[in-house]
Order: structure tokens, then sequence, then C-alpha cells
């Protein structure tokens, strides 16, 4: 998407401005240059609101004993390396941790920014992308990497609850209730989703942690709602387990004591 050309890239002190992405120029190297050890994320999903921008932790070597003008990177792609769609808005990279000189082995840190507010980023962008890496050399040539590694990009999900009465009886019936909503690209805001399978779970009180109770469909807008009946004292949560384009979210608790 012309819309991830917008980059700022960072490196030793020097900032450089891209307003687009040219193919490999004429002269370029092709090898001389290879990337391993390449993480993005701790290869986690890279999960997106609405107007906060997310800054992505990667690391990488690089090894070559070319010269080159400034920092290398990593980057989500679709399309082709070289010239297709990117997702970022800005990249810092660290200067050289020295491995080997001799062989021109360095590794990386590297700092990527994505933000959802920019005019061309939007809902069709959440999904699978390629990752690439690419360095441009002394002589205006540069060398761009197909690295082999997907990354799932997801949009944010919220997810609310209350459970209610408080305090209530033993044996008595507890309604609880909440909402999940997914961010969208295209109008900046959460909206209702509907149709997903949430987990209504528990943990009781003094215990660690929670257990799945009952699976519950939400409505239309996204709404929650069902009812259990009060045993113990403790806390109740709605958890989303996400999809291959949203992210997974739990609501926070709410306790109930039971008398």
């Amino acid at each position: 998407m012309g819309k991830t050309m917008w980059s700022a890239v960072v490196a030793g002190g020097a900032a450089i401005v891209f307003t687009g992405v040219a193919a490999v120029p004429a002269g370029a190297a092709e090898g001389g240059v290879s990337f391993s050890r390449v993480t993005v994320n701790s290869g986690k999903p890279i999960v997106i609101g609405v107007k906060e921008e997310v800054e992505v932790r990667a690391a990488f070597r690089m090894t070559t004993t070319l010269k080159y003008d400034f920092g290398p990177k990593v980057f989500p792609y679709r399309g082709k390396p070289d010239t297709g769609d990117r997702l970022y808005s800005a990249v810092i990279t660290s200067d050289c941790e020295v491995v080997d000189r001799a062989k021109g082995i360095c590794d990386f840190d590297e700092w990527l920014y994505i933000d959802p507010r920019h005019v061309d980023f939007g809902n069709e962008d959440a999904g699978t992308w390629k990752t690439a890496a690419q360095v441009f050399l002394a002589g205006d040539a540069q060398d761009t990497d197909d690295l082999n590694l997907p990354l799932q990009v997801k949009r944010a999900t919220r997810v609310t609850v209350n459970a209610s009465p408080e305090p209530v009886a033993a044996g008595k019936t507890i309604t609880v209730t909440g909402r999940v909503t997914r961010a969208n690209w295209d109008t900046h805001t959460y909206q209702g989703y509907a149709g997903r399978t949430v987990s209504l779970q528990f943990k009781a009180a003094g215990a660690s942690s929670y257990t799945t109770v009952k699976k519950v469909t939400s409505s239309s807008t996204g709404a929650l709602r069902t009812t259990v009946k009060a045993t113990e004292p403790g806390t109740w949560r709605w958890t989303y387990y996400g999809n291959s384009t949203s992210g997974a979210k739990s609501s926070t608790g709410d306790y109930v004591t039971v008398r």
C-alpha cells in the first residue's frame, strides 16, 4: 500500500525520509548481503488499536563486507519485497554491534512504528504479512531480501464485564453481562463485534487462575449476557481468544461476594 511508504529511517544519528520506494536501480547489488537471526515482536502478533502508535521491537544479524550508507532494517510487506506495500511509519535501527569485523557480521536492534491514524491505513491491512530486510549500499545500490517469516497484524479488541447482584446469597443466580468490541481502522473507533464465541471465566477467592465456565456468542452489537449459580465468592471475567485478524483480550475481573 502506498500508505506504508511513509517512512523515516534513523540510524547512527542520521535521519533519512522516504516519500516512496523505487524499484531496484540499475547496478544494484544482488547478493553480497545476508540477514539472519531475525525476530519481530518476539514472534507474537502485532495488535493495533485506533489511535495509539504501536512500537514493534525487532532484532537481526546482517553479514556483508560491502559498504552501506545507513542503517539496515526489517519490515512487514505484501507483494514484492522491493516494490510492494510496506507497513511502518518510522524505523529506528541501532548502530552495529560488531560480532566479527573481518567477516562484516553485525547485530542490530530495531524499533518499528505503526500509526493507525495514517490516512491510508485501514481494515484491509489486518491479516498475514511477510518480512523483508533492506540495506542501502554505497553508490546508490540496495539489497532487499525476503526473509520467509510471516507476521500477523491484528485489530485490537476490547471486552467489558459486569456481574450482579453484588453481594449475592449462595445458590442464587448471578447475571454476567459485557460487550466485545473491535478496532475499526477505517473509522478509528471501536465497534461491536457480532457473532464471537467468548468464554465466561471464574477465579475462586484465593485461587491463582481462571477456569472457563461456559461460552457465549456475542449479539449483533457485541453484547454478552448469561446467568450462573452463585456457589462461592470469586472473580468473573470474559475472554475472547481472537482470530486471524483480531487480537485476543480478557476483560478486567468483577469480584462477587457470596454470603
